[in-house]
């Protein structure tokens, strides 16, 4: 299933589904998602699109050139990239009248247009969404690995959330890369696969469980 779309995470609700059980659902608003460009295998080496998302105040001239050659007026705060490489032998580029854009499988979309989640999705389907974790600051083991603490007695005085030691014997005599200790939490790239879409609409589309980051927070969509 060939789907690409950005959106910002809505509103984090919950409903009940045919069979009466109540689930988890997230409701990812792609409003004013525009297609840029696209990459050649005889530019770039490779097959991708760009995808433009969310009006901004200001941007930067190379930016503004760009969206205006694609022939959108509106400034864009994000600007991402999705490969094609699973779907270089059904990309074409096309041309209807004076609009230029691309056609992948049955599905055309022309550069400047928005891209409505329709065109790719429907109710029952499986995507990929990633987003960026809710950051954290600087955490201890405690709470950024779930240990466990040291006992509350025998003269563990104010000392329960240490890490504990973290050496070792003569050999190897030092510490392992990777090692669990307190650092910074959070803030990272997640992606969570095979979410169920429930609903889709012209504005976006409402899906089965939770999706990292914070409300308003950038999500890329994928098939």
């Amino acid at each position: 299933m060939v789907a690409f779309l950005l959106g910002k995470k809505s509103i984090s609700s919950q409903q009940f589904d045919k069979s009466g059980d109540r689930i988890p659902t997230t409701f990812i608003d792609t409003t004013s998602c525009h297609l840029v460009s696209v990459a050649t295998p005889e530019k770039r080496g490779y097959f991708s699109l760009k995808l433009g998302f969310c009006q901004a105040k200001n941007i930067k001239k190379p930016v503004k050139g760009e969206l205006e050659k694609a022939g959108i007026k509106t400034p864009l705060r994000f600007l991402r990239e999705f490969r094609l490489e699973d779907y270089k032998e059904k990309t074409v580029l096309i041309k209807e009248g004076e609009k230029d854009g691309i056609q992948i499988g049955e599905t055309k979309v022309f550069f400047g247009d928005v891209i409505n989640p329709t065109l790719f999705l429907k109710s029952g389907d499986l995507i990929t969404v990633t987003g960026t974790s809710k950051g954290k600051g600087f955490q201890g083991g405690v709470k950024r690995h779930g240990f466990k603490g040291r006992s509350h007695t025998h003269g563990a005085s104010r000392d329960e959330r240490a890490p504990g030691s973290i050496g070792m014997t003569t050999t190897p005599g030092r510490v392992f890369k990777g090692k669990r200790m307190a650092g910074r939490m959070g803030n990272d790239r997640v992606t969570i696969k095979n979410l169920e879409v429930i609903e889709v609409k012209e504005n976006g589309i409402l899906i089965k469980g939770l999706v990292a980051g914070a409300k308003g927070g950038l999500l890329e969509v994928r098939g």
